[in-house]
């Protein structure tokens, strides 16, 4: 069967374009690659066009709109959702309209269907004794409980994002004065965030543990599950809802009842913001011009500033498993 001109740019541009010449990371493609999947099953099962049969003239700005509004009423996504498959539906016909200027009528049709208005929510952060009521609850004990200690006091302290997060290895943590992490974000864009020096000391304890300081074990997982993988953004997530949920039993007047993974990033922008650091630090927002200034900077400049805006949310002390390795000994003085 030959393939029709749709298939092919389709193809082209999400293959070939998005990892190649616009450098797109892997989660975003995957996103834009979900929005296709759904509008050709919305073209098979609502339309009943077979997907084999749809080429560029098929899909007018009708259609989108339709579909635009088949993901809100009857798949329930919020305006949201709907905005962001809007997104990616664009991106791909800003693409079209170069590689088939033939087309470029249509393109802009459907590139003039506007995003839709959406209430803007109020940012979710925790207080500083919010942060560290849900610091305390890992059980440092154990193996697992000391890694989901060092992860939430890493994701806090350097305002990651989980993804961020779940894609550490080892070679992105320099623990070696000035003290600093790479987290790479949003379009392979990475950035470099100095470490606070309690952190520092939890990073080392940890990496001595897991033997992990080898020079061979550079790319290994910073974070990993029971099988040594890497562990995903679902796993960091269901880490920190577990830790979030029995800190609000223990302190319901710390902890909101709406508490998502991306509140450990609002809250470290809400402490820097309310401390006069500048977010440009921290957080990777930022534009073009910023980020060179950025880039420039001192990394010892901003870990002291980073170090006077507040004092003592992450501990720098882990239990007595670190300073003895005999473990009868350890346990005799665990019981006192």
């Amino acid at each position: 069967m030959k393939p029709t001109n749709f298939s092919y740019h389709l193809t082209g541009y999400l293959a070939k374009y998005l990892p190649g010449r616009a450098g797109i990371s892997r989660n975003i493609i995957q996103s834009y690659r979900d929005t296709f999947s759904l509008l050709l099953r919305f073209c098979l099962e609502i339309k009943e066009v077979l997907v084999e049969k749809i080429v560029i003239d098929t899909l007018t700005k009708d259609i989108i709109d339709e579909f635009l509004t088949w993901i809100e009423m009857e798949r329930q996504c919020s305006i949201s959702t709907r905005n962001q498959r809007l997104a990616a539906i664009h991106s791909f016909y800003k693409y079209l309209q170069m590689e088939a200027p033939e087309h470029i009528y249509r393109c802009q049709q459907i590139l003039a269907i506007p995003v839709k208005r959406t209430s803007t929510r109020s940012i979710e952060f925790l207080t500083l004794d919010g942060i560290k009521a849900i610091l305390d609850i890992p059980d440092t004990t154990t193996m697992a409980g000391r890694r989901n200690h060092v992860l939430l006091s890493l994701m806090y302290d350097t305002g990651a994002r989980v993804q961020e997060i779940a894609d550490l290895v080892v070679s992105d943590v320099r623990l070696s004065n000035p003290a600093t992490v790479k987290l790479t974000g949003k379009g392979n864009k990475s950035r470099i965030v100095p470490l606070m020096t309690p952190t520092v000391k939890l990073l080392e304890q940890y990496l001595s543990e897991n033997d992990m300081k080898k020079a061979s074990h550079g790319q290994n997982p910073l974070f990993q599950n029971r099988s040594r993988g890497k562990l995903t953004r679902a796993g960091i997530t269901y880490i920190l809802k577990r830790c979030v949920d029995e800190a609000r039993v223990q302190h319901p007047e710390l902890i909101p009842n709406s508490i998502s993974p991306h509140s450990f990033r609002h809250s470290k922008a809400m402490h820097l913001l309310q401390s006069g650091v500048n977010l440009v630090y921290l957080l990777g927002h930022v534009s073009i011009k910023t980020t060179e200034v950025y880039a420039r900077a001192d990394s010892e400049m901003k870990r002291r500033a980073l170090e006077d805006a507040y004092q003592g949310v992450t501990s720098s002390e882990m239990p007595i498993w670190q300073q003895n390795n005999d473990l009868l000994k350890w346990l005799k003085e665990l019981g006192k």
